[in-house]
């Protein structure tokens, strides 16, 4: 099952993760990142790039951001494939950028 971005993103938005996805699935949504599940291919490089930890396999996220990501519209223009493009949120923290 393809990984989902959970709670510790929301309003943070760090972006690592989008620069080390050899698919290029992150989508940025208005307070949090977003993996298209038809693209992710399950490599793990994501979960061991969030400075947060928000990453997690499908099967152990939180059914309500399971829920969340399913109904996201992944749109191209909300792709995101590098760090500098992501708008970081208000939850920001300067200390845990890589």
């Amino acid at each position: 099952m393809a990984y989902v971005v959970n709670e510790p993103c929301v309003n943070c938005k760090y972006g690592d993760c989008v620069e080390v996805c050899p698919v290029s699935c992150f989508y940025e949504g208005p307070d949090q990142i977003y993996i298209n599940p038809t693209e992710c291919i399950d490599c793990d490089a994501c979960r061991e790039t969030c400075p947060v930890q928000a990453i997690t396999t499908g099967d152990d996220a939180k059914p309500d951001y399971t829920e969340k990501n399913a109904k996201f519209e992944f749109k191209e223009e909300l792709r995101r494939t590098k760090k500098e493009d992501v708008k970081h949120g208000s939850a920001w923290d300067a200390s845990k950028a890589h």
